[in-house]
């Protein structure tokens, strides 16, 4: 039984998880994992609190992933990064999202939060992906 088909999100564990982002990494096209391959991806269960607390976010669950990063648009050779390229998956809130739908398989809702991620890597908005989302619904 593949992880994806359980309905009870307490079996899948992290390690499962891990390989299940790590899969939706490696699907990605080449030119994308080319341009992403200095970002760490990170699973944890939640957001720490500073980033919820950033956000203006009082419940944990309201956050599944994170990029804290310079995006490709705004570097610079000579602008010392303070940190490496980082996306966080937070392992919970994507997990009680999954069982909250009931109709998504988990590797394709780790994979959408993956790549909603990187696109802040490339220098995309919430908003501009949205916007994309939206025209390849239609």
């Amino acid at each position: 039984m593949y992880p994806h088909q359980v309905s009870d999100p307490r079996a899948i564990s992290a390690a499962d998880f891990e390989i299940m982002a790590q899969r939706a990494y490696d699907a990605l096209p080449e030119v994308f994992r080319l341009n992403a391959s200095d970002i760490t991806i990170f699973i944890s269960d939640f957001a720490e609190q500073e980033v919820l607390d950033h956000f203006g976010m009082s419940d944990p669950y309201q956050l599944s992933g994170l990029y804290q990063g310079i995006d490709m648009g705004q570097k610079s050779i000579s602008w010392a990064q303070p940190f490496p390229d980082r996306i966080f998956l937070y392992r919970l809130p994507i997990l009680a999202e999954w069982v909250q739908r009931g109709d998504e398989r988990l590797d394709h809702l780790i994979q959408h939060v993956l790549i909603h991620e990187i696109g802040h890597h490339f220098g995309l908005s919430d908003e501009d992906m949205h916007r994309i989302e939206n025209r390849a619904e239609s």
